[in-house]
Parts: structure tokens; sequence; C-alpha cells
């Protein structure tokens, strides 16, 4: 990025960012974290699922879960000093019942502004 400007750390799901192209790539960063419903979750959970309807319990377990892959994601990114992160996903994988890996993942680079020529 342009010297002066403040560090901004971009994501996007595009191998891309309008405007700029990669200058040089940083390598893969990801975030891992591996989660459980908590018992009130469980319990809560449960009868939704007797009843029907959307799950909020687990819903809130799976948001926190993806907010903090993304955030261990990007503080790596920012420790190699990364402009952005492009072609960010996430996936997620079922250990056991209850017990689900979140992983959040993209290639870390460092970016230039497009010549205008």
């Amino acid at each position: 990025m342009a010297t002066g400007d403040k560090p901004r750390l971009i994501v996007t799901t595009t191998m891309g960012v309008e405007g700029y192209e990669v200058a040089e790539y940083l390598g893969v960063v990801r975030g891992i974290v591996v989660r459980a419903a908590s018992i009130s979750q469980g319990i809560r959970a449960a009868f939704k699922s007797i009843v029907g309807g959307n799950i909020a319990a687990y819903e809130e377990v799976c948001e926190q879960a993806r907010s903090d892959a993304f955030k261990k994601m990007a503080r790596q990114a920012v420790e190699i000093e990364a402009d952005a992160i492009i072609g960010m996903a996430y996936d997620a994988t079922e250990f056991s019942e209850g017990t689900t890996e979140v992983l959040a993942y993209g290639t870390a680079v460092k970016l230039r502004p497009k010549s205008s020529a």
C-alpha cells in the first residue's frame, strides 16, 4: 500500500482487490477454533429440535466460532505485514457430536496500486 497510508487489512473472498495488484504472495493464513455447545445451549437446542424451527443456541456457537477463527486468521496476516487476505473462506468439520472445528483461511498478500499505463 502507499507509504503513509494507515495500516488496514483488506479481507475478500475474491482473488483480487479493485484498484490494486498483488505485489507479493506471503502464503496461506488461517485461524482454527474448536467449539462445543455449552450445557445450557445444548438444553435449549434439544428443546427447540423437539418443537422445530431455527436453533438459535447453536447459531450463537457457530457465529462465535466463525468470528474467533476470522480474528485469528487476520491476526496472523497482520503479524506478517500483509495488506490483504484474498480468497478467504470458511470450513467446518465435526469431530464428534457437538464438537466442531471451524477454519478461516485465505492467501495473505502485499498490494500495490495498479498502474494507469
